[in-house]
């Protein structure tokens, strides 16, 4: 059907939630806000040889995944909440199209096709949200103190009055937190509050740039007894982070509660933002990794252990690699506590932490580690590069590749793990992954899946299941 001039039909959506179109000589146009299979008009504001970015200007026709955005400040107009770019599409659409981004980016950039679709991980649309760094700034011409994410494209403050994927308890402190912020001394010092919720506990990090007076601490503690929250400061750097008030100071955690296992952390740890999702994805990873009593299971970039002792609930023995020795140091802490409670339970097998560079890995390094039966793989957005070249390498060398690096003496003692199970926060970074792993390392892609860890957000995360061949 042809269409009116001007009028652009919406195909899909790529990775940043942006619907994509053609014009009629061919240039892909990118258009915040429209959604697949909408009938459009949008007036150009960036323009390249072959695509261009638009901002939606009518909607001629409605997608039936259209809904109403469940906040007021979402939107495309000035002064927009930039923390969220879905809310105008169905939860069930919103993850569907990440799972074609997955898929996507999958057979695009790694030329993989996994055998299966796992079933998404889905929780609550809505409060989800535990973690979160809010900006803070005093806005001298408007009198009052802006405390949330930055607007839309911009690196101002939305006005939030309210954001409803934070937890509702903690949605409650917006407003009484800029009025407290408004009356300190320190109003025009303190740029960031980052928020930690833990099952029971509520941490609040007060970034702040000079000394804060004592009237100053006599407010945060105040408000802390009002609204029954925990106050952290800090001065300068994240090893400067320090509670106000650390006598009897209850501790921040979360349990996994089907492994029996209670994870402390601080405010400034990596934990997973969606508690709810957290435990499934635990429980789903742990299925598909399916250790037993006799395996030997290497968990990489192991964190604070949020895999690694529920892995030790069902493994034999278990290694955890992180890059940090201070993360080391705190996984070893999170281990001894978990065993010291199991009193009435099974002790977790032996378990032990290591510090590697997990970005420079050869296959010496790999197999100076030991022969693992499973792995557990879970890591940043950079992915790992390093971990699945290094296999790669050895099972090129192996195979009589004509180019390929030499091994160690005594290699041949070394084996590659049967099951790989990779977590993903980045599906550009696992698809490069996953074509090392599939092409040049002896494995294929049985499974994978997203995760939305982060509804009505354009965040893929993602697992997939690595089999190594006969």
């Amino acid at each position: 059907m042809d269409l009116p001039e001007g009028w652009l039909r919406i195909e899909s959506m790529d990775m940043d939630a942006q619907g994509v179109a053609h014009r009629p000589d061919g240039k892909v146009v990118f258009i915040d806000g429209a959604l697949p299979g909408e009938l459009v008009s949008a007036q150009t504001k960036r323009k390249k040889n072959n695509w261009e970015q638009a901002e939606l200007t009518a909607i001629h026709r409605s997608s039936a995944l259209r809904v109403r955005p469940g906040c007021p400040h979402f939107g495309l107009h000035t002064g927009a909440c930039g923390g969220c770019k879905m809310q105008h599409l169905e939860v069930s659409a919103q993850v569907a199209s990440k799972q074609r981004v997955l898929e996507d980016n999958l057979w695009h950039l790694g030329k993989v096709k996994a055998d299966t679709i796992l079933r998404p991980i889905e929780g609550p649309a809505w409060g989800y949200r535990y973690r979160a760094r809010l900006a803070v700034r005093h806005v001298i011409k408007k009198g009052e103190v802006l405390i949330g994410f930055h607007e839309r494209k911009s690196r101002y403050i939305a006005d939030m009055q309210t954001c409803k994927v934070l937890p509702p308890h903690v949605d409650a402190l917006l407003m009484p937190l800029r009025g407290l912020i408004a009356s300190m001394d320190a109003r025009d010092t303190c740029p960031q509050i980052e928020l930690a919720c833990g099952d029971t506990v509520t941490a609040l990090v007060l970034r702040h740039l000079e000394p804060l007076s004592e009237a100053d601490k006599t407010r945060l503690r105040d408000f802390a007894a009002q609204h029954g929250v925990q106050w952290w400061l800090q001065p300068k750097g994240p090893d400067t982070v320090h509670l106000l008030d650390p006598q009897h100071a209850a501790q921040l955690a979360y349990r996994l509660p089907e492994f029996g296992i209670t994870m402390p952390f601080k405010p400034t740890d990596f934990t997973q933002v969606n508690p709810h999702i957290n435990q499934v994805l635990v429980t789903r990873a742990l299925r598909l990794l399916g250790a037993q009593k006799t395996d030997r299971v290497i968990d990489w970039f192991c964190g604070l252990g949020n895999f690694t002792l529920p892995i030790a609930t069902q493994a034999g023995q278990v290694l955890g690699i992180e890059g940090s020795e201070a993360l080391v140091a705190r996984s070893k802490e999170n281990y001894s506590f978990n065993n010291a409670e199991r009193l009435n339970n099974q002790a977790l097998a032996a378990t032990e932490f290591v510090a590697r560079n997990l970005f420079n890995m050869t296959p010496e390094l790999l197999m100076a580690d030991g022969h693992a039966d499973k792995w557990l793989v879970d890591p940043p957005r950079e992915g790992a590069f390093a971990l699945s070249k290094a296999l790669a390498d050895i099972h090129q060398a192996r195979s009589g590749a004509a180019d390929a690096v030499a091994l160690p003496a005594g290699h041949e003692a070394w084996q590659p793990p049967q099951r790989i199970v990779y977590v993903s926060c980045n599906p550009a970074t696992l698809a490069r992954d996953a074509g090392l792993l599939v092409h040049l390392a002896g494995y294929r892609c049985v499974a994978a899946g997203v995760v939305n860890m982060f509804p009505h957000t354009a965040h893929v995360e993602s697992m997939a299941v690595f089999e190594r061949c006969a």
